[in-house]
């Protein structure tokens, strides 16, 4: 298995294709295998991309990484990866949830190595409290498959999906679930006392196209506190989709895979 040794981690990776590098950034205690599941469609009919996936530290198949303490040192070590792997290249950023916040503080140090940016149900403010969330909801369901479900698993899927029914159950499993079972639990929870960046970030504008993807019913960071930054990203197209939870990407697949299409035409137009 391939790994990226940095200076508190030993970074597992996976790269698919060649062409200009886009580097993926999962959540919080998934894995690699969530954006992989997500973004592998985007890239069927599209040449000419170089797709990074990595499992952050405490999560997935990456080792070493005891002495990380915070999301300031998570933030680092994934900065050393990309300087590691494609050093000296500008590159693309994807992030999902906390993958989102560690893009945002990316940009802040290594604005001209970044082309464009996409965002996936991104956590924007770190301190839960201060979240502005909708109450977890189901807004389809199908009632033969849930007749099949024990009561744990009903609850386990009511509480983190919007649409119950076998496709999507089954894609968050092999995607979502898989990965959280292999992390750290105890690590994590030492960054969650640590959660924010010691320093501010969205201080400066973004200028180059990006893609803000939020779910109308994601219980978790919610879609409104996104808005609070779309001043920083002249250049983003801001998206609620409907019908879509903190599993954006999988509740409304389509919808994700065309506006992720055309935000990658847009950074060809920007950087041909």
């Amino acid at each position: 298995m391939p790994f990226c040794q940095v200076s508190k981690a030993n970074i597992y990776y996976e790269m698919i294709g060649e062409g200009k590098p886009i580097v993926m950034l999962h959540g919080f205690s998934p894995d690699h295998g969530l954006m992989e599941g997500c973004m592998e469609p985007v890239f069927v009919k599209r040449a000419g991309w170089k797709r990074i996936y990595i499992d952050l530290p405490g999560m997935g198949e990456t080792t070493g990484y005891e002495e990380i303490n915070n999301s300031d040192e998570m933030l680092k070590a994934v900065v050393e990866v990309i300087h590691s792997l494609i050093p000296n290249e500008p590159y693309l950023l994807v992030g999902e949830s906390y993958g989102g916040y560690l893009v945002r503080g990316i940009m802040r140090d290594y604005q001209e190595e970044i082309l464009g940016a996409a965002f996936i149900c991104p956590l924007i403010i770190p301190e839960k409290q201060r979240r502005t969330v909708p109450e977890q909801s189901i807004i389809l369901s199908d009632k033969e498959f849930i007749s099949t479900l024990t009561k744990q698993e009903l609850e386990d899927y009511s509480s983190y999906l919007v649409v119950l029914d076998e496709h999507h159950c089954t894609r968050y499993m092999n995607e979502v679930v898989a990965g959280q079972e292999k992390a750290d639990v105890n690590f994590l929870e030492k960054i969650q006392q640590n959660y924010s960046f010691s320093f501010p970030v969205d201080e400066m504008l973004f200028e180059k196209p990006c893609l803000f993807l939020l779910g109308k019913q994601d219980s978790m960071v919610g879609y409104k506190d996104a808005f609070d930054i779309i001043e920083k990203f002249p250049r983003a197209s801001f998206t609620i989709l409907d019908k879509a939870g903190h599993n954006l990407q999988i509740e409304q697949a389509n919808l994700f895979n065309s506006l992720m299409g055309e935000w990658l035409d847009r950074v060809e137009e920007f950087t041909d």
